[in-house]
């Protein structure tokens, strides 16, 4: 397009054509504050704090939606622009419950954070406040607090535009505006799927994820429960940014000596179910390749993801893997196998995850998800996972304990649900699944050793990527997608039939895969997840073992326990069905 030039507080800057004034600041080192703005998301000049002056022009100009021209002159901290950005602030805070103490996001809100680099430190006007409008406390995943919502539609643009879901909107107008489902629904009357995205981009606490840390801390004084943990592939790069380390820091000791510390009887780690996920899902995928299945097979570890499907796919639900995801797969070994091999009463076992996603929330609580209780047939056991944590939960509680995370010594998980393999921890980033998947069906199909275990062809950020693996005299076709807008693509055209040659498809919620789930550390972006993404697979390459098949607790599994993979107890613990959902 073109270079044009422009001057920015006195500083010549060159840019590229079609460039915002925000952007061409940034690059001069210049900092406009925001608020509403997400960067190729919800670019719309809403809140109006980033204004400035620019000369020939009467009034203020929003930067962040205003395109840079050849010549411009801009200011951006003038006394004017600086009173007028104060001005709109307290106007957003005269409708605001001044609850900062006791809000969830204390400490990491922007609004808080806004009012402080303004320097606004009276609110000289009060608004009709939201008082009246209830919580909305309807989900397992999500809690909604309408009265802190300041109407900046980043929700609403990460819901339609960037998910494809559309359970909320703007509703009312003025001072009564704000966002949530259309008709005074509850969240659990749309369809939303939980992904928790919306509270990843909430700059305050209108939109966040249940806290369950309380019920946590409470199962852990209780004598009679032996209180397990298990913590989720991606929450080894991400825990670090609650306690200032650089985003993709892989702390996994730290956060199993944390755990200890905060009283766990048992430290487990998810990437040993991820690992049997793989055994089990990469048996499904060959024996509907020779057998006749239905395909392609479709991913089922990822909870947003499958909710997504029973909403507005239920047709090709036949597609989905009948896998459980690791996490589900992981509570009801705990409660079997574990306390078997231990002689513990199932009952007593409390199972609390550490997960990047707030959908494992609702994941959990799926009726279904009781394989335990079924198979001892004891009405005392509850259900396969007691409690979900986000990775912020947990960093709260840390916090809560007064443990100086970034000095923890490395500590190591318990065995035997706590070996693992390199291709279980890539499972946090998209592509990752896939690819653990071929580097064990491979060996299976093959009987070759595979020296390359990298599949760069399913790595990275692009939104759908595609390769084709050579497999015993099949060219495997397959299918990476991450993020649910990208998915609907895919499943329209699995739908018309154009996607009758693939034969695997992994499809993960969340924009970037686990790394970038809705219960990860705010604020979570494209270049954060990179990194995360990145730390992953720093994970993956310093692993004893990289392929699935080769975790030596998961062969003993399946020796003393499980028999083998699609087996009659494999089916009755580890695999599920999903139903439409109206």
């Amino acid at each position: 397009m073109g270079k044009i030039s422009l001057v920015i507080d006195r500083q010549k800057v060159e840019v590229e054509a079609g460039t915002t004034i925000l952007e061409a600041a940034a690059g001069a080192g210049v900092t406009i504050p925001t608020l509403c703005y997400l960067k190729g998301i919800n670019e719309v000049g809403a809140c109006r704090i980033c204004v400035v002056e620019v000369a020939g022009r009467k009034e203020f100009v929003t930067a962040c939606d205003t395109p840079a021209e050849d010549g411009m002159k801009v200011l951006t901290n003038t006394p004017a622009v600086r009173a007028a950005r104060r001005v709109t602030l307290e106007m957003i805070l005269s409708d605001h419950p001044l609850e900062c103490l006791t809000c969830l996001r204390n400490g990491n809100c922007e609004l808080q954070a806004l009012a402080a680099q303004l320097n606004v430190r009276e609110v000289r006007m009060r608004g009709a406040t939201h008082a009246d409008l209830p919580p909305d406390d309807s989900t397992p995943a999500i809690w909604r607090d309408p009265r802190k919502c300041i109407v900046c539609r980043r929700c609403e643009s990460v819901c339609n535009d960037v998910q494809g879901v559309g359970a909320i909107d703007l509703q009312g107008r003025g001072f009564d505006a704000f966002i949530g489902p259309p008709a005074n629904l509850r969240l659990d009357e749309t369809k939303c799927v939980q992904c928790g995205q919306c509270a990843l981009v909430c700059p305050t606490a209108a939109i966040t994820e249940r806290d369950e840390t309380d019920i946590v801390w409470e199962a852990l004084l209780d004598p009679q429960k032996f209180v397990v943990v298990q913590t989720a592939p991606a929450t080894r790069v991400t825990i670090g940014d609650m306690f200032g380390l650089p985003p993709g820091t892989p702390v996994t000791g730290k956060m199993v000596a944390a755990l200890r510390r905060l009283g766990f009887d048992a430290v487990f780690d998810t990437d040993f179910t991820a690992d049997l996920t793989i055994i089990e899902e990469a048996s499904e995928l060959i024996k509907r390749l020779t057998e006749g299945g239905v395909l392609p097979q479709l991913t089922s570890c990822s909870p947003g993801w499958i909710k997504y499907a029973e909403h507005f796919y239920p047709e090709l639900l036949p597609h989905v893997s009948s896998c459980k995801s690791p996490q589900q797969m992981f509570g009801a070994i705990a409660k079997t196998y574990f306390a078997e091999k231990t002689g513990r009463d199932p009952a007593s076992i409390f199972v609390v995850s550490v997960m990047p996603c707030t959908a494992k929330k609702f994941e959990a609580a799926r009726p279904e998800m009781d394989a335990a209780r079924r198979y001892w047939d004891n009405p005392r056991i509850s259900r396969d996972v007691d409690v979900v944590l986000t990775s912020r939960e947990l960093g709260r509680m840390i916090r809560q304990a007064g443990i100086d995370f970034a000095i923890l010594p490395d500590d190591e998980y318990d065995e035997p649900l706590g070996v693992s393999t390199g291709a279980a921890a890539i499972f946090g980033a998209t592509g990752g699944v896939m690819e653990a998947a071929l580097r064990t069906a491979y060996e299976v199909v093959t009987g070759k050793t595979l020296e390359q275990v990298g599949f760069e062809e399913v790595r990275g950020l692009e939104g759908v990527k595609e390769a084709v693996v050579p497999l015993n005299g099949v060219n495997l076709k397959v299918m990476v997608v991450h993020g649910l807008r990208n998915a609907r693509h895919v499943m329209e055209r699995l739908k018309a039939g154009e996607l009758k040659d693939y034969h695997f498809i992994e499809i993960m919620c969340c924009p970037g895969g686990c790394i970038g789930g809705g219960g990860q550390p705010i604020p979570t972006d494209m270049e954060v997840r990179q990194n995360r993404i990145e730390g992953l697979y720093r994970v993956d390459a310093a692993m004893k073992y990289r392929k699935s098949h080769e975790n030596p607790a998961v062969d003993k599994l399946y020796e003393e326990f499980l028999g083998k993979p699609l087996g009659h107890r494999s089916h009755e613990l580890l695999h599920t069905r999903y139903l439409p959902r109206p």
